[in-house]
C-alpha cells in the first residue's frame, strides 16, 4: 500500500472529508486531494502532522510498514 491509498484509508476510517481533515490538521484541502491522487508528495512537516493526528508512525503512513 502506498501513501496516497493509506492516507485515504485512514481519513475514511475517521469518517472525515478532505475538507474535514484539512481543518483538523491545518493542511490545505487541495494538498490532501493532490496526495490522494498521487500527484504530489507531502513535506516532512506534513507527514509529522498527519502521523500525530492519526496516531500512527510515519513508516505506516508511507506504506513501509503494516504496523
Amino acid at each position: 500500500m502506498n501513501f496516497s491509498s493509506r492516507l485515504k484509508e485512514l481519513r475514511k476510517e475517521k469518517k472525515l472529508s478532505q475538507y474535514g481533515l484539512a481543518k483538523a490538521t491545518g493542511i490545505s484541502q487541495s494538498a490532501i486531494a493532490r496526495w490522494e491522487l498521487n500527484k504530489n508528495e507531502p513535506t516532512s512537516s506534513d507527514l509529522i502532522k498527519l502521523s500525530k493526528f492519526f496516531n500512527v508512525n510515519i513508516e505506516y503512513l508511507l506504506g513501509l510498514s503494516d504496523y
